[in-house]
């Protein structure tokens, strides 16, 4: 560890006994003791915290009190609000990258473990499903790719996105939005999008190697930030809710679920997931418009199989097992009078 890192860790530490103490004062002796530092040195471990946007109130006598984390999701602002075993231990933090996505799978590919993280402020080139573009403008949202190495097949790795599907409505509920899923991996307020997931492996036939778990939020972004075709249809959680919402304790809280659920997960197998999916989708009981690479049809969406597939009854009493495509909530038939 370079003497970089660990005055970051130093600091990291710091911030989350303050964290800790809320808003009681932590005493600079405290401090020193827990830390094996001087005085001095927790002095300049806080006079360099400030310099990142943290105001940190020093009252002598009393000690040091965190009034207030600035809006970014850096270690240090994320590492204090974890209580992970895995998830988030690393985190690799870029102002800007392409895509999380391709960052993490380089990682993963030349042997990042298990629970590593890529997070970034902006995407210039954010991938979204099906080869679609991710729009993802600068310090307002979250984008971040998770390095997962599950002892999975690979027909099986498909499970991991509705395991993040799930952990991420579950949060945005908690905030008090309305949050559905929409089959495959689009979580929806109001009908709009707010968040996609979108998984990408590395598999030999028998084997996953590893599995790059994508989520992007949209968390504060207005309508101005949505290009004029996509306002329509998409959100934001601030929208939805009025009021700002604070990216790294969403961010924190996100991945404590997302590590509670891939935990039960490996557990429980897929069934526990595919309940809790069920009980949070917007699509199934639905008329439903299917598109897949190869046709169109309509039908019922009546409910996911243990492999995730959405099963369609379509109009002619015939279920269709739709694996991917874009799915499409039709109104409501309208009833013939007598």
């Amino acid at each position: 560890m370079g003497p970089e890192s660990s005055e970051q860790t130093q600091e990291a530490l710091i911030l989350g006994f303050l964290a800790d103490g809320g808003e009681d004062f932590t005493s600079g002796e405290a401090l020193s003791s827990k830390l094996g530092l001087s005085r001095t040195a927790v002095w300049k471990h806080v006079e360099a915290l400030r310099g990142k946007g943290y105001r940190i109130e020093a009252v002598p006598a009393r000690g040091y009190r965190l009034v207030e984390v600035p809006d970014r999701l850096t270690p240090l602002e994320l590492t204090p609000l974890l209580a992970t075993h895995d998830l988030g231990h690393t985190i690799h933090f870029h102002e800007t990258v392409g895509s999380t996505n391709e960052l993490a799978f380089r990682l993963a590919h030349d042997g990042a473990e298990h629970g590593e993280v890529v997070v970034t402020e902006q995407q210039t080139a954010g991938k979204g499903r099906r080869g679609r573009a991710w729009v993802s403008p600068p310090g307002l949202n979250l984008y971040f790719s998770a390095i997962l190495r599950p002892e999975l097949p690979p027909q099986r790795a498909a499970e991991l996105t509705l395991v993040a599907a799930v952990a991420l409505t579950e949060v945005l509920r908690e905030t008090g939005a309305e949050a559905f899923i929409k089959w495959p991996n689009d979580v929806q307020i109001e009908g709009r999008k707010v968040a996609g997931i979108l998984t990408e492996l590395s598999a030999e036939p028998e084997r996953v190697h590893f599995v790059v778990l994508g989520v992007g939020v949209n968390l504060n972004a207005q309508e101005e930030h949505f290009p004029e075709e996509l306002r329509a249809t998409a959100t934001s959680l601030a929208l939805a809710r009025g009021q700002r919402v604070p990216r790294a304790l969403f961010a924190a809280s996100l991945w404590n679920r997302l590590e509670e659920w891939l935990d039960l997960h490996v557990e429980m197998g897929f069934d526990a997931v595919r309940q809790r999916w069920k009980e949070l989708s917007s699509t199934l009981g639905q008329d439903v418009l299917v598109r897949t690479d190869r046709r169109e049809f309509r039908g019922l969406a009546e409910d996911i199989d243990t492999m995730g597939a959405l099963l369609v009854r379509t109009e002619d009493g015939s279920v269709e097992r739709v694996l991917a495509g874009d799915v499409e909530r039709l109104r409501p038939r309208a009833t013939s009078g007598s």
